[in-house]
């Protein structure tokens, strides 16, 4: 065994023992972070705006601080941006990451030196976490690759600007840098499919023991790779034991995954966000994510189904229900305050706070008032995946037909398949009955002949990279939305076949 996976056990073990002092008093640790966030918020502009000073309990913050998207809270950003100090949190912040929004444009979401760690540290415990679980340390000593975005960052009133991954790759530790994969100069090439050849380049002679990144694009990763070699994975990294992921709902990708990896290992899910880490796989055997309730934010939640009705109620996490889908509202040490994330979770177990990401809060379908959200069409497509095994899925999307040409209205779920079942007809009437049963709403308007049920589309294969490409958001972190309630996705994706 090598100095890393030697020294990695007894910092895992110390690392899950002191967990323990907030996983079983969630209430306490969330209380003590909101005190601390209101005392640092005090002197700041929004601080001052929404008078901190007076604020004592979180009843009186929810009255100050209305719950906010982005484009509310970016006149603050704003001035950041032209330089202003102590305008969201204390001093400038040490980053702004740098993020697509859906009619935002570019956000900038701020990175103090305070939250920093949120980010940085609870990647390295998701890892840790493992360890002390499984006792597998030995891929610390091989090679590592984190398939991310580009580290290079540009400047703005003093302050460093780049993507989330990008950010990262700048505070992984000194004892990982000597063994991670890609190198600067590879990772920071713009195009992606010049930049994946040159990954190719650097990791086929390597023994890659961990993987990471978002799963379509790990895919791609492997697929090129078989395509040079004609084999699989676990043929050409036999070391490679670690799949790390988060971003997307791993199930749509997991049996195309393990098919080219050839056998099984171990994955750790993680759920980062530009705005704050928020929670990562602790356990092999249980099911759900970790919620880092004692990381710099103060979480609230509000039950997805009331979210756009006049004044949802905010609830603290002793407050929050299991099976239950609320959207997360997060206030942090770097200054974002009643900030909408715009994910849906549910939770699966409260001794200790874990949770299954269950969508976007406005990604949805509800042409007709049948509100379908992610985690149904997900479900709906696994089982039906599970009735026809030999169906793998590339990447799908589900868009609204409100004016067919001809016939009633109905949901067009756009599929790319690496392996088409063999009755597309059954697969798309499996993947209908299941939503039905799902959605009470949806099952009403097609047993009332308001939709007729739903029709498939099957793409060409790499159909979602040229419509990915044709955005000028292959790769990276980018992810396809799984369903939206307009046609701009499912008519770009039909536009850029018919240009083929």
């Amino acid at each position: 065994m090598g100095i890393r996976s030697i020294v990695s056990k007894p910092l895992a073990k110390w690392v899950v023992e002191r967990q323990q002092t907030w996983m079983y008093q969630p209430a306490e640790a969330q209380q003590r972070w909101f005190r601390q966030l209101i005392d640092g918020g005090r002197t700041t502009v929004f601080g001052r705006d929404h008078r901190f000073k007076d604020i004592q309990t979180i009843e009186e913050f929810r009255q100050a601080v209305p719950v906010r998207d982005y484009e509310d809270l970016k006149p603050y950003i704003e001035q950041i941006l032209h330089g202003e100090s102590d305008i969201l949190w204390k001093g400038k912040p040490l980053y702004f990451a740098k993020t697509s929004g859906t009619t935002s444009g570019t956000k900038y979401i701020p990175i103090s030196q305070e939250s920093i760690p949120n980010h940085i540290n609870s990647a390295r415990d998701a890892l840790l976490n493992y360890i002390n679980e499984t006792g597998n340390s030995a891929f610390l000593d091989k090679k590592l690759i984190f398939l991310s975005g580009s580290p290079e960052l540009t400047q703005k009133a003093g302050i460093n600007i780049g993507r989330l991954s990008g950010i990262a790759n700048h505070h992984v530790p000194a004892y990982l840098r000597t063994n991670q994969l890609p190198s600067y100069e590879t990772n920071v090439i713009d195009d992606w499919e010049t930049k994946l050849e040159r990954i190719i380049d650097e990791t086929l002679p390597q023994p890659m023991s961990l993987i990471s990144g978002i799963p379509p694009w790990v895919q791609m990763y492997f697929d090129r790779i078989q395509e040079r070699t004609g084999k699989l994975i676990k043929d050409v990294f036999p070391d490679f034991s670690v799949f790390v992921y988060g971003g997307v709902n791993f199930e749509p990708y997991r049996a195309k995954l393990f098919e080219s990896i050839g056998k099984r290992v171990d994955s750790i899910e993680t759920y980062p966000a530009s705005e704050g880490f928020i929670a990562f796989q602790d356990s092999q055997t249980e099911e759900g994510l970790l919620m880092l309730l004692d990381s710099g934010i103060f979480f609230e939640f509000i039950a997805a189904d009331d979210y756009f009705t006049e004044n949802p109620r905010r609830y603290t996490i002793d407050e929050v229900e299991l099976g239950k889908n609320y959207a997360v509202i997060i206030n942090n040490n770097a200054g974002l305050w009643g900030y909408s994330l715009g994910d849906t979770v549910k939770f699966v177990s409260r001794e200790p706070y874990r949770l299954l990401v269950t969508g976007r809060i406005k990604h949805f379908i509800s042409a007709f008032g049948e509100h379908v959200i992610g985690e149904e069409v997900e479900k709906a497509l696994k089982d039906a995946m599970e009735k026809h095994p030999e169906t793998e899925v590339v990447e799908f999307t589900v868009a609204p037909m409100v004016s067919p040409k001809e016939g009633l209205p109905y949901h067009e779920w756009l599929i790319e398949f690496a392996t088409p079942p063999n009755d597309l007809v059954a697969f798309a009437r499996d993947v209908d009955n299941r939503l039905i049963k799902l959605n009470v709403y949806y099952d009403d308007l097609i047993t009332g002949s308001i939709l007729q049920p739903l029709k498939l589309t099957s793409l060409p294969r790499g159909a979602f990279q040229r419509y990915m490409k044709s955005q000028g958001k292959l790769g990276g972190q980018n992810k396809v939305p799984r369903l939206a309630n307009d046609r701009k996705i499912a008519d770009g994706l039909l536009e850029v076949m018919h240009n083929v």
